[in-house]
């Protein structure tokens, strides 16, 4: 039960019958997200959580990681290229030269 609600959360309801061969990689990472969640873990570690989805797809998946981390007061750590996505965190830290500064509060 826990596994259908998660994916369909990440809009995978449809797929749910499917071995990973038959999705597409931005369908995978998808199942990722889903399976890393299924745990409801205190933290929630993410490298690039949308990073081979298309636009639209990557908005709908950064909406629900967000309220996740608002509804269920998970604790998240987002890896990532998208300034846009970044600066949806409450931090921003940039990795330079070896280090880690801070670049942002919200």
């Amino acid at each position: 039960a826990r596994a259908q609600e998660l994916l369909t959360l990440v809009g995978l309801s449809e797929r749910m019958s499917h071995r990973s061969s038959q999705l597409s990689g931005g369908e995978q990472q998808r199942v990722a997200v889903a399976r890393a969640l299924s745990a409801e873990p205190p933290l929630l570690l993410a490298d690039e959580p949308s990073g081979n989805l298309d636009t639209q797809t990557s908005e709908e998946l950064h909406d629900l990681l967000f309220h996740l981390q608002e509804s269920q007061r998970l604790g998240m750590v987002l890896v990532t290229h998208n300034p846009e996505l970044a600066g949806r965190a409450d931090r921003i830290l940039e990795l330079k030269d070896g280090r880690l500064h801070e670049v942002g509060r919200a």
